[in-house]
């Protein structure tokens, strides 16, 4: 059993991308909200590696029946055979492993949605900048021809008799 949680442990550890989920966070609380969380699963995970992968070392009877006396080591023998320690049943991974799947789903999906984003906001920025750059020689024609909703708004306005006042 040791061995199984073992496994668990290490594959637990293997399949999380630690680096891809800290890209994904954008402020300064989440981060450290974030590395609290991989410290203590790395904690509990180290423990799990350690700990449990170590089996108790077996009891050498003789020795004792030679200082105590076998009757007395006997009686104890028969006790400690006679405990039956309960093999522990996972109904924890399987109530909160589809959640967990969904959660991971649901976070590459607002990855590539805020990729997305990011690359149309790059865009919008790069023509800001051309826009401030040729700002001061550009003409009027220029400027409507990039943008003809405004033109278009300007020329109702006109027509409508409207100046805004």
């Amino acid at each position: 059993m040791s061995k199984k949680i073992t496994d668990v442990a290490v594959k637990a550890a293997k399949g999380i991308d630690w680096d891809g989920m800290m890209k994904v966070l954008v402020s300064d609380e989440a981060r450290k909200e974030f590395v609290n969380l991989r410290r203590a699963f790395d904690e509990v995970n180290q423990t799990l590696q350690t700990k449990f992968s170590q089996e108790p070392e077996p009891i050498d009877w003789d020795y004792y029946r030679k200082g105590i006396g076998s009757r007395l080591v006997d009686m104890y023998k028969e006790a400690y055979d006679s405990i039956e320690i309960p093999k522990y049943v996972d109904n924890v991974t399987p109530q909160y492993k589809p959640k967990f799947d969904a959660l991971l789903v649901e976070l590459k999906e607002a990855e590539e949605k805020s990729l997305k984003e990011s690359e149309r906001l790059e865009k919008e920025i790069a023509e800001v900048q051309d826009l401030k750059k040729k700002l001061s020689t550009m003409t009027a024609e220029e400027y409507f021809a990039k943008h003809p909703e405004l033109k278009q708004k300007f020329d109702d306005e006109i027509r409508n008799d409207y100046w805004g006042y």
